[in-house]
């Protein structure tokens, strides 16, 4: 990617796509607020109710309806360890957020992705051929994306979601352990 021009945003990145966006998530934990916010208010008990939708749609959500309802094809997958950390626990909790809004989610336990060539970074990858790497800390605080249209990087991006979606078990199936 030219680097005198300015990166898209996420939202023009996945506005662009017209067949297909694919996340992998790795990690065990994201950087998030232990003290307020929506983490916090789950860790004291509070949880989603199914039926009231207006309480926990959001714009991620309007986001990934557009796409989809465009035909883009919406996939994430999650390498977790378990037993499932505090910050994968409240992930699992949040997700049929995201099922209703028309992604996939398939959950994949790390001891059986044994095998699986794997980057070294979460990434999204776009329409088959860009790659946006998610760069995060030890503490899981956000180091800033990275794009690229390197054929190696999209190939092994590619080969590893796929294989990761081939073990993984779907959302309404993944009980954590």
């Amino acid at each position: 990617m030219p680097s005198n021009v300015p990166p898209p945003s996420f939202h023009d990145l996945l506005a662009s796509c017209t067949h297909s966006a694919v996340h992998l998530e790795m990690r065990d934990v994201y950087a998030v607020d232990y003290e307020t916010g929506p983490f916090a208010d789950w860790r004291a008990g509070h949880r989603h109710d199914p039926t009231d939708r207006a309480s926990w749609w959001r714009p991620w959500l309007d986001l990934v309806t557009e796409a989809v309802g465009r035909g883009v094809e919406i996939r994430r997958a999650r390498i977790v360890s378990e037993p499932a950390s505090e910050y994968i626990q409240y992930e699992h909790s949040g997700t049929f957020t995201n099922v209703a809004a028309g992604e996939q989610v398939r959950w994949l336990p790390r001891r059986q992705a044994s095998g699986i060539a794997l980057p070294a970074n979460d990434f999204w990858l776009f329409d088959g051929r860009l790659v946006q790497w998610n760069h995060f800390a030890g503490d899981g605080s956000s180091q800033g994306p990275e794009l690229t249209d390197a054929p190696g990087a999209v190939k092994l991006c590619a080969e590893a979601f796929e294989a990761v979606w081939e073990r993984a078990v779907p959302h309404d199936q993944y009980t954590l352990s």
